[in-house]
């Protein structure tokens, strides 16, 4: 009877693969950054709109607004657009990095010829446009902004793909998202390098004092978010107080965090068959057998997730339409001129981004390709990968985020110019050419 019992309880419920831990976390995650990318437009738009308004100045002004504390002669203070930039983006650069550490440990980027295509596609998509930009800006006052050009918006590459529903093959899909995280690590570390000043050796040591005993708690066991975050948040003053830009910390917790489970299918059933087998007592005391039971059930259906896992699911929704839709809102806007269409920044990064994003991403994964580095997919054929490269040059985000380090108030307006018209035409060229080469109609 008990045997039977248990085969009708397996029955009850789907049997579980190993592709479905693979796939459904990816597929989570692009119907996120679909979403989110709709909402970043929307914020976009939004922002263009009140910066060309009679509400331009206190639209601005709100962004100037100081927020911090002052304690005796310490003062911690900064605007509400640096809080933006440097604090919220740190969770966003966060969720990028885990997951990347989940498509190393467990998805399509654990296969290293797979991977190779994304990242030898991905790092030709930061040199080549770096290359063409200094090209035309060496020389100028715009020559510091060769970082602005490298990066790729994943919410709004992967929203531009879910317009086509599936006429285009999943292979693309992962590309596009592998490619736009590398690359958005590659153009934080860039920020880190290139963009950084003053450095204070004695904040860095404190600032890896910090990350070493992140380490050593995962060693021993520790295994409650709250403590981390609050070394976190002191390797991030660390970081903050040292000269390099503080959303380094985002990157490096993200990869040290675990990417494996703690607790196995079969030791999960295992205790929720104990919970099964303690019969319900009106005993009120919280020290029963069977309440303890409870507690480690619960804990152990927790930790069937990974630490990766349970803080994309919790962070992921925050990042997409919270943080992203405020950067947007804070830093997308501008003053529109007709004077700043010639300007020589303005065209510098229009064509970093439209011409030599595709340029370098499709050369670099051809190489990869030819020299036995990298495999493609079959279904991923060169026409969707060129579709896909000029969707590369949707720059957006990270470009934002670079060109307000990296610009001073007199070119920033004509790189944000630069960024906004090179989104779009990169937006409708990939679309374009992935409506025409792909058979199938739209799903």
């Amino acid at each position: 009877m008990s045997e039977d019992r248990q085969a009708d309880a397996g029955l009850a419920r789907l049997p579980r693969e190993l592709v479905d831990r693979l796939t459904r976390p990816f597929t989570r995650f692009l119907g996120i950054e679909a979403a989110a990318g709709a909402v970043l437009v929307l914020f976009t738009i939004a922002a263009l709109l009140l910066s060309n308004s009679k509400w331009a100045h206190p639209f601005f002004s709100i962004w100037e607004t100081q927020v911090g504390f002052h304690v005796g002669t310490l003062e911690f203070a900064r605007s509400i657009r640096d809080w933006i930039n440097d604090g919220l983006m740190t969770m966003f650069f966060f969720l990028v990095s885990l997951e990347l550490k989940r498509e190393l440990v467990l998805g399509e980027l654990k296969n290293p010829r797979m991977a190779a295509l994304s990242i030898a596609g991905a790092l030709g998509g930061m040199l080549v446009p770096a290359a063409l930009y200094l090209m035309l800006q060496s020389g100028h006052p715009g020559e510091r902004g060769w970082g602005t050009v490298m990066a790729t918006d994943t919410a709004f590459v992967i929203g531009s793909l879910a317009l086509l529903g599936s006429r285009i093959p999943q292979s693309l899909r992962v590309f596009m998202l592998s490619l736009a995280i590398v690359d958005d690590i590659g153009a934080i570390l860039v920020v880190a390098i290139g963009y950084s000043s003053h450095i204070s050796w004695g904040a860095i040591a404190l600032g890896a004092l910090g990350i070493a005993i992140v380490r050593i708690m995962a060693l021993v066991g520790f295994r409650g978010f709250p403590i981390y975050f609050l070394v976190g948040g002191f390797i991030w003053l660390a970081m903050d107080a040292s000269g390099i830009h503080a959303t380094v910390t985002g990157v490096i917790l993200g990869l040290m965090t675990p990417a494996r489970r703690w607790v196995s299918d079969e030791r999960l059933y295992a205790i929720l068959g104990q919970v099964v087998a303690h019969p319900a007592t009106n005993d009120e005391s919280g020290d029963t057998k069977d309440r303890q039971t409870l507690q480690v059930a619960e804990i152990a259906a927790r930790e069937t997730l990974s630490p990766v896992e349970r803080l994309e699911i919790g962070l992921h929704p925050w990042v997409g339409f919270v943080i992203m839709p405020l950067f947007a809102l804070a830093n997308a806007g501008f003053p529109l001129s007709f004077g700043n269409f010639g300007n020589s920044v303005t065209v510098a990064v229009f064509v970093g981004l439209t011409l030599g994003k595709p340029i370098g991403v499709l050369f670099f994964s051809w190489l990869a390709v030819r020299t036995g580095i990298a495999i493609r997919p079959p279904e991923l054929d060169w026409r969707l990968l060129t579709g896909g490269a000029l969707l590369a040059g949707i720059g957006f985000t990270m470009s934002l985020f670079i060109a307000n380090l990296a610009f001073s108030h007199s070119l920033i307006d004509s790189a944000k110019l630069g960024i906004f018209l090179a989104s779009v035409v990169s937006a409708a060229a990939g679309l374009a050419l992935l409506r025409w080469v792909s058979p199938r109609g739209l799903a």
